[in-house]
């Protein structure tokens, strides 16, 4: 599947001293030929087809129905957006390169790419933040929620998730134009990460290395932390209510959002230790990017749907409807 280097050209900017590839190569998943990368396109478009239904589902039923416009489903509505739209910068041209063997990307369109990543990964994070908020709010301040949570609010926060994604990565498309590619020009996943392009380079990469590690600290990395305090504050409050079942009723709004939580976070943990501690690219670190990016927005609209008795019903009505 993967062409030889030479038909990969090279354009020297206009100060004489960077050399940029007119293209990158797509390797897709190492070690496979392109009979079973050709067999992996169908789950991958069904995949890409379920996480369009579901997530525009969900979008479109918070939009119509009036009384889901609460802080839980608007938050809800804004993950589920940033979901649709993650899918859909990554699914079709990795179904482009598994069916049709279609490697090249080119070079401007690959950072483009890589921006909207991780930019995106970051308004996930900051949703799922305000989402630990809101259930935090709800739970061991119920009486406040209504005038701290407001829809001004959350307006603000979603702008405020739009606007950190694009400030604090904004500038990797400006570090990264700054290096030469003058080794091989093989991008050993199926889209554009800041890491593995940083890798192709042969000049000094010292300020991605630092700029990466203090943008994924101090945005993916503090937003987990104070996830994880919320769920410590939302636990401490319910397991001290005095009914059991009042207990469980208040922890059972937590878990499609613990499971948004850990589908999340846990395949960027992994994916984040895997490249610091250094070395080639492995099938690890490909399978661990391709859960980080694929599997949240095919699972998230599936457990709110499952969990989530409005958009349940208001779902099995449409069905019943169109049935009819």
């Amino acid at each position: 599947m993967q062409k030889p280097q030479l038909l990969v050209p090279v354009i020297a900017t206009s100060n004489r001293t960077l050399v940029h590839p007119a293209y990158f190569l797509l390797v897709g998943i190492p070690g496979l030929g392109p009979t079973i990368h050709f067999w992996l396109a169908f789950p991958l478009c069904f995949m890409y087809a379920l996480a369009t239904l579901g997530n525009l589902t969900i979008v479109l039923i918070i939009h119509v129905e009036r009384r889901l416009h609460e802080p839980m489903y608007l938050f809800l509505a804004m993950l589920s957006t940033v979901d649709l739209v993650l899918s859909s910068i990554t699914m079709p041209k990795m179904a482009s390169l598994f069916l049709m063997g279609i490697q090249e990307i080119e070079f401007n369109i690959c950072l483009a790419q890589m921006f909207l990543i991780h930019a995106l990964s970051a308004m996930e994070s900051a949703v799922l933040l305000a989402m630990a908020f809101d259930r935090f709010v709800a739970i061991c301040h119920p009486l406040r929620h209504a005038s701290v949570l407001t829809g001004c609010t959350v307006a603000k926060i979603g702008l405020a998730a739009l606007t950190r994604g694009f400030v604090f990565f904004f500038p990797l498309h400006f570090i990264l134009k700054r290096l030469s590619y003058c080794r091989t020009h093989t991008v050993t996943h199926s889209f554009c990460l800041h890491q593995d392009i940083m890798k192709l380079s042969c000049t000094d990469t010292r300020v991605n290395v630092v700029y990466g590690l203090f943008i994924i600290l101090s945005v993916m990395g503090v937003d987990s932390v104070f996830i994880g305090f919320s769920y410590i504050l939302i636990l401490w409050a319910v397991l001290e209510l005095s009914s059991r079942g009042a207990a469980l009723k208040a922890f059972n709004t937590c878990i499609s959002h613990l499971c948004a939580v850990l589908v999340f976070c846990v395949p960027l943990i992994g994916l984040s230790v895997v490249h610091r501690l250094g070395g080639p690219t492995s099938l690890l670190h490909v399978v661990m990017a391709n859960t980080y990016l694929l599997l949240p927005p095919v699972v998230n609209p599936l457990v709110y749907g499952a969990k989530t008795k409005e958009i349940h019903s208001r779902v099995l009505r449409m069905f019943s409807q169109g049935g009819k």
